[in-house]
């Protein structure tokens, strides 16, 4: 009976270990300032500032930006999350790590720009996109819109999200008839 206890003890341990590498793992995918940078991400979002995100966060960052999507539409956000019970700052960043290395489908990206299309229209107009990138989050200066704009594609003032997302995926050299 105590060899038993003894040995459910070690395997706890064990796994603590193993949960400790891959914890460790997913900050060294980063620089310090890229950590920096999303914790600062991590903090906007995190509304309450309970160190989770949770739906009433996500609200809130959506209101601030003029906003209302649906409960359902953010739970379906937060399942993107490991544990979306616990989505603390190392689950955001394992997150991101994953997206950044190419694990995220194609399907996900669209979802988050059709977050931005009001109309359902399978565009975004290159004023709202350019206010959104001059003022929330990283903001970007003018130099660099102008060099994102070289890139996008936007056509009589519409920003195709759609083919945008084949670009970021597949590249921009793909044929996209």
């Amino acid at each position: 009976m105590a060899e038993e206890a003894s040995k459910k003890a070690k395997e706890g341990k064990g796994e603590g270990k193993r949960a400790q590498r891959a914890t460790s793992n997913v900050f060294a995918m980063f620089n310090q300032n890229q950590i920096q940078e999303f914790k600062e991400a991590f903090t906007m979002i995190d509304e309450d500032r309970d160190g989770f995100i949770s739906v009433g966060d996500l609200k809130a960052i959506y209101a601030s930006l003029g906003r209302e999507p649906k409960d359902s539409e953010l739970n379906e956000m937060l399942k993107e999350a490991p544990d979306p019970s616990k989505f603390n700052f190392t689950a955001f960043l394992t997150l991101f790590g994953e997206q950044l290395h190419g694990t995220d489908p194609e399907n996900t990206l669209m979802m988050a720009f059709k977050m931005f299309d009001e109309d359902g229209k399978d565009y975004i107009d290159e004023a709202y996109v350019k206010d959104l990138l001059m003022n929330m989050g990283d903001n970007f200066t003018e130099s660099e819109v102008r060099q994102t704009w070289k890139e996008a594609p936007i056509t009589e003032g519409k920003f195709d999200y759609k083919q945008m997302v084949k670009i970021m995926k597949r590249g921009a050299d793909e044929d996209f008839q």
